[in-house]
């Protein structure tokens, strides 16, 4: 573990300035601004650590969920499901997690992040990405002044020359990491976002009966559900516990797999480090109260199933599945429909569909969170042109070769 201390000098140096170059590819990024100093007063400064392995990383946990829960207590940050993650689907991998503390040695702040050797356009990149993919869900900076740690991260960050790029997947709107995006502008720096996965939820209201008046969906699913109870007997079934668990994950398994994902190999039995990801997560989640698994079963046998977790008030939808020989009757809107009737009586708040957008998810909702790829390149020529192919050049062709296609 390196100890790096972030002086006020180094803090001035990332201040905003209107004399410098701003080379941004899209609109002014969110301000953040923290906490209000009083003139004359003085910031201690901010000392930076670095882990690179998965025993520095442990060594944060309850520091780490500490955190988590004074500034942003979503599951997804946890450092169980960090470390879950990272076991199955970044084992090996050169760590670059960094960590703030103040004057009093308390954990201020914390980005995961990782070092990776990609490409972009067919050039080489050395690139510090978020420790993230399209399983881990929701990213963010984890800060109690993001403003101020931002600043340290990257001011720390601009000491190694051992980096082209500084990717964060899947930050929310509002999200803190929005804070290094704007310390980057500060120190002229260029930068760029993308959108990613617009994230559909439901805000769920207090009681059963609030929810179900103006329902769209409401009369064609009664009258799915009674084509259904015609074949046989139907029954929900709610799995939280550990026991029976691992039979329960390898019926939901078995029922993703023998649909279309199968096709597209993108079945969680289908890979390893997915199967285990998933069994992992649930395992642990039911140790804490975490897991919500559910089935509609026909005669006993599942027909869909919603692999879930339950925290903070939400209920987080992260896998479904239903048998596509019953998709007539439409297994999986008929278990969602008694998975939100759950969710309310058990004074849940919102139900997150999380992922990208889909039609079967606007049938119970039209509320998206937006979530964005955040990028931040060195201010040198290779930096530079990282930023100006990816926001500049290619968006340009590409309407170009649009508009060609469409003249033909």
């Amino acid at each position: 573990m390196e100890e790096i201390p972030i002086t006020d000098a180094a803090l001035g140096e990332l201040a905003p300035s209107p004399s410098r170059p701003r080379d941004s590819a899209v609109g002014a990024a969110p301000f953040f601004g923290g906490p209000t100093r009083r003139p004359g007063e003085r910031l201690e400064p901010l000392r930076v650590e670095v882990m690179r392995d998965l025993a520095a990383f442990d060594a944060l946990a309850a520091e780490w969920n500490a955190l988590v829960m004074r500034v942003d207590d979503q599951l997804f940050y946890r450092h169980e499901f960090v470390r879950c993650w990272l076991t199955h689907f970044a084992p090996g991998s050169p760590l670059r997690v960094l960590a703030a503390r103040d004057h009093t040695g308390g954990l201020v702040a914390v980005l995961g992040l990782k070092e990776e050797q990609g490409h972009q356009y067919g050039v080489p990149v050395r690139q510090l990405v978020s420790l993230t993919n399209k399983h881990s869900c929701r990213f963010d900076l984890l800060a109690e002044d993001p403003k101020r740690a931002a600043v340290a991260f990257l001011s720390h960050l601009l000491a190694d020359p051992h980096w082209d790029v500084l990717r964060l997947s899947d930050v929310p709107d509002g999200g803190a990491a929005w804070a290094m995006v704007n310390a980057a502008q500060g120190a002229g720096m260029p930068w760029g976002a993308w959108p990613s996965a617009r994230s559909p939820y439901l805000v769920l209201p207090p009681t059963v009966e609030a929810w179900k008046k103006g329902r769209s969906n409401a009369k064609p699913l009664r009258r799915r559900r009674r084509r259904l109870e015609e074949k046989g007997r139907v029954e929900v079934e709610r799995v939280s516990g550990q026991a029976e668990l691992k039979d329960r994950l390898e019926e939901a398994f078995s029922l993703e797999q023998s649909g279309w994902k199968a096709q597209q190999g993108t079945a969680i039995a289908q890979a390893e480090h997915r199967r285990g990801f998933y069994t992992s997560l649930a395992e642990m989640a039911a140790g804490h109260g975490w897991l919500g698994l559910y089935f509609l079963r026909l005669d006993s046998r599942p027909i869909a199933f919603q692999y879930g977790l339950q925290y903070g008030g939400r209920y987080l939808a992260m896998k479904p599945g239903y048998d596509e020989a019953l998709s007539e009757v439409s297994p999986g809107h008929l278990l969602t429909e008694n998975l939100v009737q759950d969710c309310i009586e058990r004074g849940l708040t919102e139900l997150d569909l999380l992922g990208d957008d889909a039609p079967y998810k606007r049938e119970w909702t039209h509320q998206v969170r937006q979530h964005h790829w955040l990028f931040i390149y060195r201010d040198t020529l290779v930096g530079k042109t990282l930023q100006r192919s990816k926001f500049r050049w290619a968006p340009v062709a590409k309407r170009m070769v649009g508009r060609w296609v469409r003249r033909r």
